[in-house]
């Protein structure tokens, strides 16, 4: 699955996108960079910037249109929410801004070179989002402070979830199968062995039918929390958080 918490949600399969963006009041402007000197737009849990993407691009290895392409970016997630990307970086180069972003491919960790102009404005998220899958814990910590602890599923053995640094993609509710609990929200992380799932094996956070079996090495890949805490979790986590899965 994936997530974005953007301003529409589109019924499809049986669950319902819904796209809800949490602006924090926090400016999300950034200073204007000299040419070919990379400005950092993103440090998880004091301030990032995630963006909706406004029109088809393809992402390259550098910034400019003669690098090789690393991935095609769709302005519309497999679950028909609005896409994002988180900002990494931007660059002026030849008179024209470019970003590097995460990527929702595999391998997981991929980023790739963006024109400027192919998304929208910036939002700012002070969050980040922080998966333990040894002590099988979750916190989220905000401007650098934790608001929030749970414990958690994660994947069995032979379906891990993976480590490394990804985002919150959307936010997804109205499940009619139970196994989700009342909500989910998607991150651009995939699943290195399940590939041949719908979407591509895309990794989330939800609820759960089966709060018994938490915490414990229990899902396909997904992060598992009780209905309870997901839904403390929403209270607090907007869409673009930065997930760090260690």
């Amino acid at each position: 699955m994936t997530a974005a918490r953007g301003a529409r949600g589109i019924s499809r399969g049986g669950l319902t996108a819904v796209a809800l963006v949490m602006l924090q009041g926090m400016s999300a402007e950034v200073p204007s960079a000299r040419a070919a000197d990379p400005f950092q737009l993103s440090e998880p849990g004091k301030l990032s910037r995630w963006a909706f993407v406004e029109r088809t691009t393809v992402a390259r290895t550098h910034p400019r249109h003669s690098a090789r392409a690393v991935s095609r970016l769709a302005t519309m997630t497999p679950e028909r929410t609005q896409s994002l990307v988180l900002a990494l970086e931007r660059v002026e180069v030849q008179g024209r801004l470019w970003l590097r972003v995460r990527l929702p491919v595999l391998p997981n960790g991929t980023t790739g070179w963006i024109p400027r102009d192919h998304v929208g404005s910036y939002h700012a998220v002070r969050t980040h989002l922080i998966v333990d899958t040894t002590k099988l814990t979750a916190r989220l910590e905000r401007s650098g402070r934790t608001v929030f602890r749970a414990r958690i599923g994660v994947g069995k053995p032979r379906w891990p979830t993976p480590h490394g640094e990804f985002f919150v993609r959307n936010r997804l509710r109205g499940f009619q199968d139970t196994t989700y609990g009342p909500l989910a929200f998607g991150t651009n992380a995939r699943s290195a062995v399940l590939t041949d799932w719908p979407g591509g094996g895309f990794i989330g956070i939800h609820g759960t039918n089966q709060p018994g079996l938490l915490p414990g090495r229990v899902s396909h890949g997904c992060i598992r929390m009780r209905n309870a805490d997901i839904l403390r979790l929403d209270r607090k986590m907007p869409v673009g958080t930065p997930l760090t899965v260690r």
